[in-house]
């Protein structure tokens, strides 16, 4: 392998990370709200939103395989890697506004412009991904640059996360006048304008610098040979599926959660009470004292407490990112992701134990939850390019982009399998957007849902890093012996 100086400038790092903010205002949005948007804008039956949401993810996520084999073997005078964030650019922002419009088909029709539409999106999203997360991994060989490259990623994340689950419902309501419809539509095409100048920036921002030597070649069945030994990332590979299983199903049952499940007298009276209604009214005024137009905001309590609840919740993942470098610096990034998986998912457990009037417990579990899932949150990708890293160790061959197709794999997986279920759940469980008031059955298992479920897959992930070797002595001599090798 050849490789230049392995640090990166800040510059470089916040290049890199608006790549991932860009994908992420669409990710955050399938993973939040396409069960939502299908059943309750669309008006897909949950049952066949649940079908379409797990045919069309899967097949996005069986073409990432496809896809790191093509990046590994991609040659360019700009990298393997950076050259594919620029080609998928405007194919990405295109299929997202298609995926979110809502053309006037017959109910047959609508069926097959989602199914087609949501698994072109998620084709296009593996083949702009895959190579954006392959990239950290040769940007430097110094882990702890990669710890911090990871922590301004996820800030990045965090930032398209807070406004996706804070903001976007808000937004609809704004740019649509009221109509969901096509306050998503408007919403949507803002996001894809915003998502083609980011990726733009990164492509020019950053730089690979961990390039593998002129001889090096291998088939790809030397490749494919190569995982299935590789216990490390056998394990991420498990390890990434339940997380975004667990992320999805949870994310998608919080809007029914507010919606159906807690009280909107009380919800309504925690908003007044915490100087929220306050806060709107004196930013409107201040707006408009300016000559500005006033700040539009939804006045129906369980859209004002969604929004609310998942912005304390991002902030408080930025809280646990900024620590997050340091503990993995020192414990290293296994045992800190561990520590911290685990009381999230204890977080997630004390859902179903509340009441409708508990507000103020749900709000304040929320805080916990996001703080703790924050310190890991940057360690998973960091981790797997420590797998690249065995890898190359391991069998003198780096194959970057087919190590990353795990996680993106993982992640592909876990939204079809995790979305599919918030469908799935809510058809079996007996609910009818129709209703004004749901069932208790349905009910029960909304809050299963969010709390119970998503606990129980946390908690494979949590068994399945007993099993991941790389604690930190391995990675300070992994380091070490690669340097020396390069050199």
């Amino acid at each position: 392998m050849n490789s230049t100086s392995q640090k990166v400038s800040v510059i470089e790092k916040i290049g890199y990370s608006l790549g991932d903010l860009a994908a992420n205002l669409i990710f955050q949005t399938l993973m939040t709200f396409l069960a939502f948007f299908y059943t309750d804008v669309y008006k897909i039956p949950p049952g066949t939103a649940s079908a379409i949401i797990f045919a069309g993810g899967m097949i996005g996520a069986f073409f990432n395989p496809v896809m790191g084999i093509i990046a590994d073997r991609t040659v360019t005078r700009w990298g393997k890697f950076r050259p594919w964030i620029l080609w998928t650019a405007v194919p990405f922002g295109v299929m997202a506004m298609l995926a979110f419009s809502t053309p006037d088909f017959s109910p047959g029709g609508k069926i097959v412009y989602a199914l087609v539409t949501y698994m072109l999106l998620v084709i296009v999203y593996s083949a702009n991904n895959l190579p954006y997360a392959s990239l950290s991994g040769v940007l430097t060989g110094d882990m702890g640059e990669r710890n911090s490259i990871s922590s301004f990623r996820f800030v990045a994340v965090m930032i398209a996360q807070f406004i996706v689950q804070a903001l976007l419902l808000p937004l609809v309501l704004i740019f649509g006048d009221g109509d969901k419809t096509k306050g998503f539509e408007n919403t949507m095409t803002l996001f894809a304008i915003i998502g083609v100048i980011f990726f733009i920036i990164t492509f020019l921002t950053t730089k690979e610098r961990i390039i593998p030597k002129a001889g090096q070649k291998s088939s790809v069945r030397e490749d494919l040979g190569d995982l299935v030994k590789n216990k490390p990332w056998v394990m991420m590979l498990i390890i990434t599926i339940f997380i975004f299983v667990t992320l999805s199903l949870k994310g998608g049952m919080y809007v029914y959660y507010f919606e159906n499940f807690l009280s909107e007298q009380h919800l309504a009276s925690f908003l007044e009470d915490i100087g929220f209604n306050g806060f709107i009214a004196g930013l409107n005024s201040m707006l408009t004292s300016m000559g500005l137009h006033g700040f539009t905001w939804p006045e129906d309590a369980p859209t004002s407490g969604f929004s609310l609840f998942n912005a304390g919740g991002i902030i408080m993942m930025i809280v646990g990112i900024t620590v997050s470098k340091k503990l993995a610096d020192k414990y290293g990034k296994r045992d800190v992701f561990g520590i911290s998986l685990f009381i999230s998912a204890m977080c997630l457990l004390l859902f179903y134990f509340y009441a409708p009037q508990s507000i103020a417990l749900v709000f304040l579990t929320q805080l916990a939850h996001g703080f703790f899932y924050g310190i890991g949150t940057p360690l998973l990708w960091a981790m797997i390019a420590d797998v690249a890293d065995y890898s190359e160790w391991k069998n003198n061959r780096r194959a970057t982009a087919i190590i990353f197709s795990a996680m993106i794999f993982g992640l592909k997986a876990g939204l079809a399998v995790g979305g599919a279920l918030v469908a799935g759940i809510l058809a079996f469980y007996g609910y009818d957007e129709q209703l004004v008031v749901q069932t208790p059955e349905t009910i029960n298992g909304i809050k299963l849902s969010l709390s119970v479920y998503p606990t129980l897959t946390f908690c494979v992930s949590v068994v399945c890093l007993f099993f991941y070797e790389i604690n930190k002595k391995k990675e300070i001599q992994i380091q070490e012996e690669l340097l020396d090798r390069r050199k």
